[in-house]
């Protein structure tokens, strides 16, 4: 068994492992677990796979033959990992496509400690419906609320890629006691949309979560693939989606301590001291100045004027 790292704050290391998954479900799983052995020897505690990482990003076209990729979780995935998590020493999370019952599928992520095995999970709350991204067809929304899980010296918050673009999501569950939120993530350019809107796409994305880090004071990892996906079917305009990579760890101040690139794999590996949460949050008190009493309306889809 590889040795577990320090438990000191200091020695706390956390892996974002990013990835593009194979066509092959039995290859995808390997280059999982080569992601897992590789940040163990970095002697992390917690690594982190990307969104749905066993397979390509299948919500591109709303295909019903395609919830034969789904399986129960707990289950055959999550059994593996829990062996692979033992060998290793390191905890991970893992986003897997659930099947819960003929007809009902969440977009799920798993929780596994190398001690106490498989400790639970959080089904996706926030589902998209946007060109190439058809979750709607394939996910019902997440039931379970928010969820914070105790693993590698850490309290971890987990939530998945477009739970990224909602500050309630992020505050709730900072607010259950979060030392780190992690964001499985597949996120990326339409090509024909690249040039145009590209650029600003991305920054928007890597602010969001960085701003998530500050109002919170605490950590934030998103771990996103890499790389090209076609569509299965053709189109006017080159069909698929270019994942953008860059996966990063931001620290409780909103700086990104490490980034991965855009085209290639990688498995960061990025210390923690996790007493900058409290040093963060004494210079920046928002728990404290929050005004829970005026907050009421946040319940309500929108504050129309009209009410008639």
């Amino acid at each position: 068994m590889t040795r577990p790292a320090d438990t000191t704050s200091s020695g706390l290391r956390v892996a974002l492992a990013q990835m593009a998954p194979s066509t092959s479900r039995s290859e995808s799983m390997q280059r999982a677990v080569a992601a897992i052995e590789d940040a163990a020897r970095q002697h992390a505690r917690l690594v982190i796979l990307p969104e749905l990482f066993l397979s390509p990003y299948f919500c591109q076209t709303e295909n019903p033959a395609l919830f034969s990729l789904a399986e129960p979780v707990p289950g055959p995935a999550t059994e593996e990992l829990v062996r692979v998590a033992r060998t290793h020493g390191i905890s991970i999370v893992a986003s897997l496509f659930e099947e819960r019952a003929p007809g009902l599928y969440h977009n799920t992520a798993a929780v596994i400690d190398p001690t106490n095995g498989y400790l639970g999970k959080y089904r996706k709350m926030h589902i998209p419906d946007d060109p190439l991204y058809s979750e709607k067809f394939y996910f019902a929304p997440g039931d379970l609320g928010f969820k914070v899980f105790e693993t590698a010296g850490l309290r971890v918050g987990v939530l998945i890629c477009w739970d990224q673009w909602y500050p309630e999501a992020a505050r709730l569950t900072a607010l259950m006691g979060a030392d780190l939120l992690v964001y499985p993530t597949a996120i990326g350019w339409h090509p024909y949309e690249k040039d145009s809107h590209g650029k600003a796409q991305h920054a928007a994305w890597e602010t969001m979560q960085r701003s998530h880090a500050v109002a919170n004071g605490c950590f934030v990892a998103a771990v996103n693939r890499f790389g090209f996906e076609p569509t299965a079917e053709g189109g006017s305009h080159p069909e698929g989606i270019e994942f953008w990579g860059q996966s990063f760890l931001a620290g409780p101040d909103g700086v990104i301590r490490q980034k991965a690139p855009v085209d290639a794999a990688a498995v960061l590996t990025v210390p923690l001291d996790l007493s900058e949460i409290r040093e963060q949050r004494h210079g920046w008190p928002f728990f404290r100045d929050r005004r829970v009493d005026a907050y009421g309306d946040l319940s309500r889809r929108f504050l129309d004027r009209d009410t008639s």
